[in-house]
């Protein structure tokens, strides 16, 4: 049967829809599974969003992908991946990345074996090993899957560990522009949907989401943060200081626990400001596009990520076209997220977008997304693309409701120690 672990990856339910003559009737849906609850078992097919009753269902499996994307289609996605999230400190091994960024987050802090190392696999291995010694690090490789399968079966030789999956997620941007903006929250003077306060520190990677789309029948919590192509589950966060945002009109608020704060007018930051849009339905919304993070933006990454140390700021900034969204309501910073435009002006990339626990679920999450979808489409971009852990549900079923698919998936390797 199937675990938690296969939501967003396509499956197999063959279901009884009846009986004759004394022995059941069969019918088989083919889709990818969006929820796994206790009654019930949720899969997006081609001819929609089928809900069948666990009692119905006689077997259930994963099953491999319809199309697997190519050698070069992946290849080509991790780099732009890269590129959008740069790592201060690089080096190669032939055509392998090797990355560092102080310890701050997994990604910009490990190899990218795509391509040929230009020696013998082992050596590569031992190369990469040596490399990050001279950095002082762990040595952590990334490996997109199934494109690094005989990387990950020289380093499981060797005793090194795997961190949880992650889903390196597409989809169209026209796809993601055709629904309309997403509903807001409730009149004033209505109560609100109840929040869940986020679940613990963020692990390392891709974290919990930001908020969840609309309730479905069976509730899904909220923990409060979605993933971003940042560090992946287990490894620590690097503390340091938040680094001072460049042309900020005011210092950077208290570091400390990831918090949302007022402005004190207007923009917090001046530079190139794109139009403001809002959550709809919500009086006083607004959703603001700029090319560097103000302040409070940055606190909110430092309390996500345990601190933001100086190689952080190259991670965030060192982008030819990126945006920096604030997202205020009457004044108050609640929701944030960033987004890239690379890969040759094709990918936008969605990384650490959440939203302020007071103020989930009422569609600021979308709103966020789709005004720096809004942004990407005006630059020439056509996709779109996020990481988020495999075992983040709630994130993978916000991110399916949005189009999103997976399109590879990657494991980051730990040398033993």
């Amino acid at each position: 049967m199937l675990r938690q672990q296969d939501v967003g990856h396509r499956i197999v339910v063959r279901r009884i829809v009846g009986i004759r003559e004394g022995r059941p009737l069969f019918s088989d849906a083919l889709g990818e599974l969006v929820e796994l609850s206790e009654t019930h078992i949720t899969l997006a097919t081609d001819q929609g969003r089928l809900r069948v009753p666990r009692d119905e269902v006689h077997r259930a499996k994963r099953v491999p992908p319809a199309r697997r994307p190519t050698a070069a289609a992946v290849t080509a996605l991790e780099l732009a991946a890269d590129e959008a999230w740069p790592a201060p400190v690089r080096g190669r091994l032939g055509d392998w990345l090797l990355r560092s960024a102080a310890g701050w987050t997994g990604r910009a802090n490990s190899a990218l074996p795509v391509g040929d190392p230009d020696r013998p696999l082992p050596a590569a291995v031992d190369a990469v090993e040596r490399w990050y010694a001279g950095q002082g690090q762990p040595a952590l490789v990334n490996t997109p899957l199934p494109l690094a399968a005989p990387v990950g079966a020289e380093l499981d030789a060797r005793g090194w560990a795997a961190r949880p999956p992650v889903l390196v997620q597409t989809v169209p941007l026209a796809r993601l522009l055709a629904d309309p903006p997403p509903a807001g929250p409730a009149a004033p003077g209505s109560t609100p949907p109840a929040s869940t306060p986020p679940a613990g520190p963020a692990a390392p990677g891709s974290t919990p989401p930001a908020s969840t789309p609309p309730a479905p029948a069976q509730p899904t919590p909220t923990p409060g943060l979605p993933a971003g192509p940042g560090p992946v589950a287990g490894q620590p966060a690097q503390p340091g200081p938040v680094p001072p945002p460049g042309r900020a009109e005011r210092g950077p608020a208290e570091p400390g626990p990831t918090q949302f704060g007022r402005a004190e007018s207007g923009p917090t930051q001046p530079g190139r400001a794109e139009p403001a849009t809002g959550a709809p339905g919500w009086a006083g919304s607004r959703v603001e596009l700029v090319d560097a993070p103000s302040p409070e933006w940055l606190t909110v990454a430092a309390g996500r990520k345990g601190g933001l140390p100086e190689a952080a700021r190259h991670v965030l900034t060192a982008v030819d076209q990126v945006r920096f969204a604030h997202g205020y309501v009457d004044g108050t910073l609640v929701a944030v997220g960033r987004g890239t435009v690379t890969g040759q002006g094709r990918w936008l990339g969605l990384s650490l977008v959440e939203v302020a626990p007071s103020a989930q679920r009422r569609g600021l999450a979308r709103a966020v997304i789709r005004a720096l979808a809004e942004w990407a489409a005006e630059t020439g971009a056509t996709d779109a693309f996020l990481q988020v852990e495999q075992q983040n549900l709630p994130a993978v079923s916000l991110y399916r409701s949005l189009g999103f698919t997976t399109h590879h998936t990657y494991l980051t390797r730990v040398a033993p120690t």
